[in-house]
């Protein structure tokens, strides 16, 4: 299945820190957003805060661009709530992967394969990547309940390789086993 990578965001820090009524400290993302990724098995995305991290599950995260477009119809588009940037960037979710053309939490609890340009690299998806109150403050308020569901995913990647942005495809997509799950999530490091 063909889609498109939009953009790649690779942070060393963590941007949305303490209590979102607090609001955001001030940063450029576009020292974040980068053109291309180098990819480690079970490690994540070279640069990026969550790379090596005990929790090699959730290296890495990926979002729907159409996610938030429709985050925007939902709750900004009919005037229910006053939105700060206008029209929503699916940047600001903070998801290393914008994708255009994949219904990416459908991908939860799933292996699949992406070739972003580079050669095909597999991921274990054991988990959605739930949203944060945060998003009320990104987006709008309500962002944080209406994105329930539909925040994209956390993920693992099991080979080494590149993404970059522009096309890309999908392929393999198989469900993990129940039991595999549990397992693997109790199995984490915890230091």
């Amino acid at each position: 299945m063909d889609l498109e990578i939009v953009s790649l965001l690779v942070s060393r820090v963590r941007r949305y820190e303490g209590r979102p009524a607090d609001g955001t400290e001030p940063y450029d993302i576009a020292d974040e957003l980068v053109d291309s990724v180098r990819v480690r098995a079970h490690k994540g995305l070279v640069g990026d805060r969550y790379f090596g991290t005990r929790f090699t599950f959730a290296t890495m995260t990926m979002i729907a661009a159409e996610s938030i477009e429709q985050l925007e119809r939902d709750i900004a588009g009919d005037g229910l709530f006053p939105a700060a940037n206008t029209p929503f960037d699916p940047v600001l979710a903070r998801r290393n992967l914008v994708t255009r053309g994949l219904d990416v939490d459908a991908l939860a609890r799933t292996t699949f394969t992406l070739d972003g340009g580079h050669g095909p690299i597999r991921f274990r998806s054991m988990t959605p990547a739930n949203p944060c109150a945060w998003m009320n403050t990104v987006y709008a308020p309500g962002a944080h309940q209406a994105l329930r569901g539909h925040g994209g995913i956390r993920c693992e990647p099991l080979d080494d390789g590149e993404l970059s942005v522009g096309p890309a495809t999908i392929t393999d997509i198989a469900p993990i086993p129940p039991e595999e799950l549990t397992r693997r999530i109790k199995a984490a490091p915890t230091s």
